[in-house]
């Protein structure tokens, strides 16, 4: 496993595993971290690196066929952690890509549907989006207002959807709306008379990502582009299942950039007598804490992709990595922080970035508060949402 890995996690990992990692790790390094200041300043993603994305098989790396690669579980958790290691703009384009626009094709598509998009946008020809979270409908989606009502063979779409990830990007939306059967989901065409969408501005988190808003007014979907699996709004949370795995491992690699940065800059920063302040008792436990809670998380991490391939990965097991991971993320990238001090507040060291980035990840796909009444009902049996 990357640095750190104090536990020998690697160990159990598969030779092809490691080559996948090691991969992704390196196209990371040489490929998007040089652009990533620049992206961060100018609030974009990379465009360019999308058809190398796709070439090293990020896209519908766990799913099979359609053009896909699918190496599976643990090799998708392992291409989000370092895809968060170079920063969680970069994870969230290739979580939405895999977990949210192609799993639901894939997962609750008709075979046509299937073989249209799944391959063109396994090779980043075609990109997608999620639309389910509302303005006013973040932690409780099964009161949202976006409306689908079916006349003929079409549905006439109305509404609106918030925090969109790559809307504005996308070639299509997964758009889930309330039927007279409940909710379901639409492939929503970019061109569509009546769809629009626009970036969301004066961001200071997950700045190299686009964030949009996407508008319904009258669109008419034709009946094939139902999502015909779609039955009501579990079939949306297991998409966001999907993508709180992947998170859980993201969030492991942006808290081990954060540690190895504040380790290396503790080690090499001379005060008090002429030795490293890492060489302080202050300073020792914090680096500590810090290692025991990222082998922590990537111990849980391990555990969650196994459970997963076998099929055994519940909605209570993907809260609660997600839960734990990022809490520690967001607590690493703090105390990272403190240990530069003033250093830890320019973009010369990566500290800041994944600091701003993690204070949105705490919140999306599942807050931390909603993500403990979810392990709540997992562990009573009692639902405390309403």
């Amino acid at each position: 496993m990357r640095e750190p890995d104090f536990y020998q996690l690697e160990e159990l990992l598969s030779e092809e595993e490691r080559m996948v990692r090691d991969t992704v790790a390196n196209f990371v390094k040489r490929e998007f971290l040089p652009l990533v200041n620049e992206n961060f300043e100018k609030v974009s993603f990379p465009l360019e690196l999308v058809p190398r994305m796709a070439e090293l098989g990020i896209f519908g790396v766990n799913l099979k066929g359609y053009g896909c690669t699918g190496m599976g579980d643990m090799a998708y958790g392992l291409i989000m952690q370092e895809l968060e290691w170079g920063d969680s703009g970069l994870r969230s384009f290739g979580s939405v890509q895999n977990s949210l626009s192609m799993y639901p094709i894939y997962a609750f598509g008709t075979e046509e549907q299937k073989q249209k998009w799944l391959p063109r946008m396994a090779r980043g020809e075609v990109l997608g989006c999620f639309g389910l979270t509302e303005s006013d409908f973040g932690s409780n989606p099964k009161a949202m207002r976006t409306r689908a009502r079916k006349e003929g063979e079409k549905y006439i779409l109305n509404g609106s959807k918030m925090w969109i990830t790559n809307g504005t990007i996308a070639n299509i939306a997964v758009i889930w709306a309330q039927t007279d059967e409940g909710i379901r989901g639409f492939i929503v065409e970019k061109d569509t008379p009546g769809f629009s969408s626009r970036d969301i501005k004066n961001k200071y988190s997950l700045r190299c990502s686009i964030t949009s808003e996407l508008f319904l007014e009258d669109c008419e979907i034709p009946e094939e582009n139902i999502l015909p699996g779609t039955k009501g709004l579990r079939s949306a949370l297991a998409c966001l299942d999907q993508a709180r795995f992947g998170i859980s491992w993201g969030a492991v690699g942006a808290a081990s950039a954060c540690y190895c940065c504040a380790r290396d800059y503790a080690l090499e920063r001379i005060q008090f007598g002429g030795k490293p302040i890492a060489s302080h008792q202050l300073m020792q436990e914090k680096l500590a804490d810090m290692l025991t809670e990222i082998t922590k998380a990537q111990a849980l991490c391990l555990r969650l992709g196994r459970l997963k391939e076998a099929g055994k990965a519940t909605w209570g097991k993907m809260s609660l990595a997600k839960r734990n991971n990022v809490r520690m993320a967001r607590d690493i990238a703090r105390t990272a922080r403190e240990i530069l001090g003033a250093a830890g507040i320019v973009l010369e060291f990566p500290v800041i970035r994944h600091f701003t980035n993690l204070e949105s990840v705490y919140t999306y796909e599942g807050t931390h508060d909603i993500h403990t009444l979810i392990l709540g009902q997992a562990i009573t049996g009692i639902p405390a949402f309403e």
